[in-house]
């Protein structure tokens, strides 16, 4: 009766190591997905092309960029701040770099602020839709394409928005298996 208690104590101590696991693993793509559908933390809007208006007003444009904690690359935006006229095309762009001798593949995370700007702030293409993949010593730039909708104006809370911030983190994530399959090859000496 005693082994069975243990038995069972163990299993569910396994459980929730598992379970929280799993919930630490899934937490960042869970996150991104959650501020995709509900507009939280500033996320942005994403539209086919530009916008058909543009106005006279400028906003000014501040780029930021972090790494998570593990991710050994260099990330950065190529210029800090640029003003367009809100409806405007922008692009922008950032370089990361890999220092290591392995081929690293990332996903970008981002959000908009202050708060109230992200449903305005409009990316027509972006590094951060897709994965990336840097080799060894790669270095990239690597664009994103925005404007500010002009209904900011109109808007109770965004009509008082003079500046913008887009923040990116790169996150490292599992190397497509093809690339892995590559990295994982040994060289062979060809005479």
């Amino acid at each position: 009766m005693a082994m069975d208690r243990k038995n069972k104590t163990v299993l569910q101590l396994a459980g929730v190591v598992v379970f929280m696991g799993a919930m630490a693993w899934a937490s960042v793509p869970f996150y991104d997905w959650f501020c995709r559908v509900t507009g939280f933390g500033g996320v942005t809007a994403v539209a086919d092309a530009g916008s058909d208006t543009i106005l006279e007003d400028t906003i000014k444009i501040r780029f930021d960029a972090s790494l998570d904690r593990d991710m050994p690359w260099k990330f950065t935006p190529v210029d800090r701040t640029m003003e367009i006229r809100i409806g405007e095309t922008g692009l922008a762009f950032y370089e990361a770099y890999n220092p290591t001798d392995r081929p690293i593949a990332g996903s970008a995370s981002y959000n908009v602020f202050p708060y109230e700007a992200g449903g305005f702030f409009t990316k027509i293409d972006c590094f951060c839709f897709t994965e990336q993949v840097l080799q060894p010593g790669e270095r990239v730039m690597m664009p994103v394409t925005f404007f500010v909708d002009p209904e900011i104006v109109n808007d109770r809370d965004g009509q008082y928005v003079k500046q913008i911030t887009l923040s990116y983190t790169f996150y490292e994530t599992d190397l497509p298996e093809d690339t892995a399959f590559l990295a994982q090859a040994p060289e062979t000496d060809v005479n």
